[in-house]
């Protein structure tokens, strides 16, 4: 069990963090990065290079309360088939500027609900994005899946599009919380959305549950959590719930006096969490969990585990290419962020132009802040000597930081003769103490709680 009152003293209780889905966050993004900007970097790109697309849909028939993602709600197909048309658009000028040979090794649709398109739209995207960046043998090609918006003749044509990963938001299957959050998904809905993929020969699952919900307490959520180890997904995310209504408006739908303290979440957390192990799961940085066979638990293992706008992931590409509305992407010179408004964004795309509206430029002491804290919360640990080779960095810099980090956080973390490690009772704190080692000033009411 936790030392609770260490983790109350040194403040997981009140601290709000980055979550190090980049470095910096996108909280520092800026408009020095322009399409200009984002031109040069594509042309930097090597020829032959195998990169990572995402292509955001920010559309949803309904709006779930507890989303924070930028997503709008739509009742008919109109403007889903002008957002394709811009997004085909996106990649026709993306191809104008890509150097020779480029392909794409991970291919995914995000959202919103990718699934609300309809089977010819599906079809059509997906071969504009391939005819201009060919997936390399063995791609992998995820979609995140809607159980809720989906039908065969879609489930047909992902299968023939060549997805072979889907993703699940299962959030929690219990029926006054579904209420509590405005997402009605009920377990068999689920489930048969799960057959039928497999049906079609979708072997590779991902599934979301989120920890930190109104009305959750451990029962409920120890319910949910076997119920969907009962599906069986290869992979899952188990989130904590962010409250963050002067961000995500719809949120001031939920109801706050229902929601769990913080010291109630972390009992939700280890409460799933000792479910999965006890199912086999590997337990993969600070909240996911995979099969032992699955890519993202090898990857692991093998210390290829990566960190990103998604979470955590296997893929290594050195370039990631996001489509579509606030879709932000990744070279080796920084962050790339196209414009948030869908109107803004077509508008650009439509005039021949990229998108970009915002980014980071990489600069100083960039990398290897990044890629540090990359290492906490993947493996828990800092590989002092990689960062010195890899970065050119003066070990004595890295041993100040190391020492800092210990000080502050005693009894939780360590240097070590090859680094630094938080130690096993501190990993609730991995997302603090990596902000120790973040060259940025932060304003905490930017970030969400830090657990």
């Amino acid at each position: 069990m936790e030392p609770l009152s260490q983790l109350r003293r040194l403040g997981l209780f009140d601290a709000r963090v980055p979550r190090y889905t980049s470095y910096p966050p996108a909280t520092k993004f800026s408009n020095d990065v322009t399409a200009d900007v984002f031109r040069s970097w594509v042309r930097q790109i090597p020829e032959g290079s195998a990169i990572s697309v995402y292509a955001h849909v920010p559309f949803c028939r309904r709006l779930c309360w507890f989303c924070a993602c930028r997503t709008q709600g739509t009742r008919t197909d109109a403007p889903v088939i002008a957002y394709v048309e811009t997004l085909r658009q996106e990649v026709a000028n993306l191809k104008a500027i890509l150097p020779d040979g480029v392909r794409i090794a991970r291919l995914h649709w995000g959202g919103g609900t990718p699934t609300l398109l309809q089977p010819d739209l599906m079809r059509e995207l997906a071969t504009t994005i391939t005819d201009a960046m060919p997936l390399t043998e063995g791609a992998e090609f995820s979609v995140e899946i809607d159980p809720n918006e989906i039908d065969e003749p879609r489930m047909t044509a992902l299968a023939e599009i060549g997805m072979n990963r889907a993703s699940i938001g299962v959030q929690d299957f219990d029926d006054d919380i579904q209420q509590a959050i405005g997402r009605i998904q009920g377990y068999e809905v689920t489930r048969n959305t799960v057959e039928a993929l497999r049906a079609h020969g979708i072997q590779s699952l991902n599934a979301d549950i989120l920890y930190g919900l109104p009305h959750q307490n451990q029962a409920r959520i120890a319910e949910s959590v076997q119920m969907l180890l009962s599906l069986s997904p290869d992979r899952v995310a188990l989130y904590g719930y962010a409250h963050v209504p002067w961000m995500a408006k719809r949120q001031a739908m939920i109801p706050t006096d229902a929601l769990p303290t913080p010291e109630e979440r972390l009992h939700l957390y280890n409460t799933a969490r000792r479910l999965f192990l006890w199912d086999g799961y590997d337990e993969i940085g600070i909240d996911h969990f995979a099969r032992p066979t699955d890519s993202m638990a090898v990857a692991a293992r093998t210390g290829h585990l990566r960190r990103n706008f998604q979470g955590y992931t296997d893929d290594t590409c050195d370039v990631l290419i996001g489509l579509g509305a606030s879709a932000i992407s990744k070279f080796p010179q920084g962050y790339a962020q196209n414009a948030s408004a869908t109107a803004h964004y077509q508008a650009s795309v439509r005039d021949g132009q990229m998108a970009t509206g915002r980014g980071h430029a990489f600069k100083g002491d960039d990398t290897w802040r990044g890629r540090m804290i990359e290492m906490l919360l993947c493996t828990f640990t800092i590989d002092g000597a990689e960062i010195s080779r890899e970065y050119d960095v003066d070990a004595k810099i890295l041993s100040q930081l190391f020492r800092t980090a210990a000080e502050a956080y005693p009894e939780m973390t360590r240097v070590t003769d090859e680094g630094f490690e938080i130690l096993e009772k501190g990993r609730p704190l991995a997302r603090m103490i990596a902000r120790i080692f973040d060259g940025y000033e932060m304003r905490a009411e930017g970030h969400s709680a830090a657990f």
